[in-house]
Order: structure tokens, then sequence, then C-alpha cells
């Protein structure tokens, strides 16, 4: 299970969070945002917020606090904080996925694909496709996308995937266009950690 938690990007100097949920029934959508809103948040180059999310799918369920965010177009960093340090620390780049357990001094690597990241973190979703669903774009590996927007970018949204996974997550403060560089989207320093097979790393989320 997903234990709720908080954090801070330090190095990376960027807050944000991740994914997951219930589309139980349906979610009403606020007001739509103006066309040059919803422009602008398609467009945006980097994407920044702090989550609470909640996922109920094949591979994962439970709710989390977590910090995501994304550049364009395939540098993806999200954070699941737990008591005074990180329970998962996922970096996707480059088409390459490494997820930490830094508790355990652990780490998974391999491609950043829709399976990896449903086994990782329960949305099983390409990066682009992760990062298109939290500035409201449907792409098309989503079945049903619900939207409520604030002033520039979503406040919510709920998805349903393929997969049948029901993911949703509300974001504080999202903010569009920040410049982060390259140091947000380093992979962790896993030296002389063991290093699992993806079995063996989903299987954390089991204990």
């Amino acid at each position: 299970m997903l234990r709720p938690a908080t954090a801070d990007l330090r190095r990376a100097s960027f807050a944000a969070g991740l994914i997951l949920a219930a589309l139980g029934s349906a979610c009403a959508s606020l007001p739509p945002a103006s066309p040059a809103a919803r422009e602008a948040a398609r467009r945006a180059a980097t994407y920044t917020a702090n989550l609470r999310v909640s996922v109920r799918g094949p591979e994962l369920r439970g709710r989390a606090d977590a910090i995501v965010g994304f550049r364009r177009p395939d540098a993806l960093r999200v954070e699941l904080p737990a008591g005074t340090g990180l329970a998962l620390l996922a970096v996707a780049r480059e088409g390459r996925l490494v997820v930490a357990f830094p508790g355990d001094r652990a780490f998974y690597e391999g491609a950043a694909t829709p399976e990896a990241l449903g086994a990782l973190l329960g949305v099983a979703l390409a990066p682009a496709d992760l990062m298109d669903v939290l500035v409201g774009v449907q792409p098309a590996a989503v079945r049903a996308l619900d939207v409520r927007w604030g002033p520039l970018a979503p406040s919510r949204v709920v998805a349903l995937l393929a997969d049948g996974t029901r993911l949703d997550a509300k974001a504080r403060e999202p903010e569009l266009g920040r410049p982060l560089g390259d140091a947000a989207f380093a992979s962790p320093a896993t030296g002389g950690w063991q290093r699992l097979s993806l079995d063996e790393a989903r299987g954390r989320w089991q204990r």
C-alpha cells in the first residue's frame, strides 16, 4: 500500500507530485478553463506540483502525497515521501527509468515503459502520456479523463486507464513553465545499492 507522506526536492529545486486513484462514480468538472488557458497548459514545456493522489488498479492501490515534475519531451521525476525521508524516488529520462527505494538502499533500472510505470508507480502510462494527463490532455491510452481546472492548470484530474486503473490526482499550486535544469532529472546515486528485478521492486509495496 502506498502511504501518505510529505516532502521537498532540494537539489532538484522543484515541487510537484505523482498520480493514482479512484474514479468510482463520475466526477463532475468545474466550469472549463478558457481556450487560451487550456492551450497554454497543453503547450507547457515544464510542470511542477504537490499532488494528493490515490490509485486503484491491478498493480497498486492506495493513497499518497507526492511530488512530481516534468520537462518535455521525456524527463519525469516523482517522489513519494515517508517520514523524514523518501519511500520512493523515480526518474525517467531519454527512455530509461530508475526507481530508488532509499530506505532499503535498493533500486530498479530499466526501460521507461508503461508496464514498468504500472508495476512501480501504479500508472501504466508512458511518461509523455502521464505528462498529458497532468495538464488536462487525454492521450489514447486513457479511456476517460475528467478535469477540474484552476486559473492556469488542472487542479484535479480523474482518469480511467486502458488497463482499468482508476486514477485521481489533486494538484496543489501547480506551476507551468518553470525552468527545470538537468539536475532536476538526474538519476539518484545508487552506488553499492542492491539492484532489483521488476518483480522484486514491485514487491517492495507489498511488504
